[in-house]
Parts: C-alpha cells; sequence; structure tokens
C-alpha cells in the first residue's frame, strides 16, 4: 500500500517498510510523491522480495569446521564451500545447539545428493564397476618443518578401486585423473579416533578398552587410516561422527565385493633362489607353487592359518596346523610387496569370515559401537 504522510522528511531515518524487506519500485527515495495533483500516476508501487546475499550449490559441496591451518574446532561456527569453491564464510551461531541442527541438516542435503550423483554416475557403469560410496575427506599432509597440514580430498570406492582426487569426478573421463589410485583388496581400512579430546574422551577409551597411549597424532577427531602398498599410507579426519561410520562400512563392502568378484590373487615370491607363485583363493585358501612346472608344493585352508610373522620388508612366515598331525608347518617365503600381500590376505580372510557369519562385519565395527553424531 501507499505510505502515510511523513511527519518529517528531512529525516535521515529510514521508513520502516525499507527496513522489513519492502522496497520502492521504480522510486529510490523514501519521500513521498512529489506531485499530489496526479495520485495514481505518480503513487510509488511497492514489491517485497528475498535478497540473496550468495548462494552456494550443495551438489559436491563441502563443510569445514576447523579454524584454517589449525586443528581448532571453531565454536558454534563452520563454513560451506561449494565444488567451484564459493565459500558461505564462516557461519556464526549464538549456541551450539543450533549450529549443530545446521550442520546437521546441511550434511544430510549434502549426502542426498552425493547419492543422487552416485546412482546417476551407476547408470553408465558395469555392475561390476559401481560406485559404492563417494565424498569428501581432510587429508593429512607432512610438512617440510614437520607441521601437520590438512587438504581437501574427494575419496570414492568405485568397482576394484579406491580412488583419490582433489576434485570430485564429475565425469566419465574424470576417472581416470585420481591423483592415486589404488586395489581394494591390497588396501587396509583403520580407525584412529573417534571425538573430541574432551570430557568423552575417556569414557570412549574405558568402553573401547583403548590404551591412553591409542594413535594420538593430532587433535581432530573422526580419524582414519588406509594403508596401501609398501608400508605406505594415507592419513583422513572427516567432519562428523557419522561419516566415520559410513566410511568404515563401506570399505568393507567395497573390499568384501571386490574379494567375490576377484576370486583369487596370485603373486610371484622366491625362497632360496626359487621363483614361486603365492595365490590366495577365495574358496581354496593357501596354494604354493612352482613358476616354472606349476607343480603345486603346499595348500592350506584359511581355517590352518594360525599365525605369522613378518621382518617388515620383503620376508614372512605363515605358520600352518597340518590336519593330519596336528602339527604346525612354517612356510616362509619373499615378496617384492610384502604389505599388498598382507593386506589381501586380510581381505581375503574378512570376506572368508563374514560369507559365513553375516553379522561379523557389524560386530567388529568401531565407529557404531560409540559414535557421537555430532
Amino acid at each position: 500500500g501507499s505510505p502515510g504522510p511523513s511527519s518529517d522528511h528531512s529525516s535521515g531515518a529510514s521508513s520502516p517498510l525499507f527496513d522489513s524487506g519492502l522496497h520502492l519500485n521504480g522510486n529510490s527515495t523514501n519521500t513521498a510523491p512529489s506531485s499530489p495533483s496526479s495520485p495514481i500516476a505518480n503513487e510509488p508501487k511497492y514489491e517485497k522480495r528475498w535478497i540473496d546475499t550468495l548462494s552456494v550449490p550443495l551438489s559436491m559441496a563441502r563443510i569445514s569446521r576447523y579454524k584454517a591451518g589449525t586443528d581448532k574446532l571453531r565454536s558454534n561456527a563452520f563454513e560451506v564451500l561449494a565444488l567451484d569453491g564459493v565459500s558461505t564464510g564462516i557461519l556464526q551461531f549464538y549456541t551450539a545447539q543450533e549450529s549443530a541442527d545446521w550442520l546437521r541438516a546441511i550434511s544430510t542435503n549434502i549426502s542426498d545428493l552425493t547419492l543422487q550423483n552416485m546412482k546417476m554416475a551407476n547408470k553408465c557403469c558395469s555392475p561390476s564397476d559401481q560406485v559404492i560410496h563417494m565424498g569428501w575427506v581432510n587429508e593429512r599432509l607432512e610438512g617440510t618443518d614437520s607441521s601437520q597440514l590438512y587438504k581437501f580430498k574427494f575419496l570414492a570406492l568405485k568397482g576394484s578401486s579406491f580412488y583419490i582426487f582433489s576434485t570430485p569426478p564429475v565425469s566419465t573421463l574424470d576417472w581416470v585423473r585420481a591423483e592415486k589410485i589404488y586395489n581394494l583388496c591390497e588396501v587396509l581400512f583403520k580407525i584412529h579416533k573417534l571425538w573430541l579430546a574432551d570430557d568423552c574422551w575417556l569414557q570412549a577409551n574405558l568402553y573401547l578398552g583403548i590404551h591412553q597411549d591409542f594413535d594420538l597424532e593430532d587433535q581432530r577427531p573422526y580419524c582414519f587410516s588406509v594403508m596401501v602398498g609398501h608400508g605406505k599410507s594415507h592419513y583422513f579426519n572427516v567432519e562428523l561422527g557419522s561419516e566415520l561410520a559410513v566410511w568404515e562400512k563401506s570399505f568393507q563392502r567395497a573390499i568384501f565385493l571386490e574379494v567375490q568378484r576377484t576370486g583369487s590373487k596370485t603373486y610371484m615370491c622366491s625362497w632360496q633362489g626359487d621363483t614361486l607363485c603365492f595365490t590366495v583363493d577365495f574358496a581354496l585358501g593357501f596354494t604354493c607353487f612352482d613358476s616354472k612346472t606349476k607343480n603345486v608344493l603346499w595348500r592350506f585352508k584359511f581355517s590352518q592359518l594360525k599365525g605369522s610373522s613378518d621382518d617388515g620388508k620383503t620376508r614372512v612366515k605363515l605358520l600352518f596346523q597340518n590336519l593330519d598331525t596336528k602339527q604346525i608347518e612354517t612356510k616362509e617365503l619373499e615378496f617384492q610387496d610384502l604389505t599388498a600381500v598382507l593386506h589381501c590376505i586380510h581381505s581375503f580372510i574378512a570376506a572368508k569370515v563374514a560369507s559365513v557369519d553375516p553379522v561379523f562385519i557389524d560386530s567388529q565395527s568401531i565407529a557404531r559401537k560409540y559414535m557421537y553424531s555430532n
């Protein structure tokens, strides 16, 4: 409607209509019309509209709760960054509950949109090359001055591989541009820390039976590492405990599917100058045969493996129980990439147990035993 007569046109104070979001259409002042002789033609028209200061798309977006360059969480605040790098800036809330509510809501929307992107990508992929999970994490980088730095990375579990990207793959061609690609049978997922090192940290340790010297490598909660070949590893941190639980479950599922899909893995090895082949088979267990003659030297089931030890470099001792004599037989082998072989053995045994006892994986989940959602 029309504004009433102004009692003080010379005042610099703005009209309450302007303060409430009502703006004159075609008139930049807040004074009454100057030509009262033609009220209809000169009467200002008001329209109400939302004014977006900034719009940040949540598809493939990421959240940051940490002060830049530190391990310190912001107090009741976080930042949202879009795929193209556009940032909301630091969003500060009055209470921890408000911050948690908004954090959960935005995180849920991002997860739902990521799931939609996965479904679209999987329509173009074969059944053996489906995307199991993907999302943003922080990777810890060791600086030249030994300082701990974190950088955003995008991880994906797809088909037979674990991918690490600097930016999310948005097309089919992007999948070959990953920074790192590892075979899922040869990686090992390990949770380091779940929650803040405050009053709940001691309770968490007691609940899980974790000793006080348990991997306190930095001040960030919700950390995990993925150990790969040649003794190397990647150390990651996520923003929410619920994300950590999803990554743990997704790695278990992706590795299980890949073991079943692959069926067996064979590695070249040597012992006392002889070149041998060592096979881990989902159905048969362990087999060692001569690479030239193909003669089988020995074969044991998974259940017969009673222990192992290695020198951390190339050599491993596998202890098997002979079913006839009940005696322990030691088999010693040397591998070029011992870590990859040990991870593969772990993956096949875990998948074998999971196939026999479907609830085994859930019973072993650290993140879901004791998890804080915020």
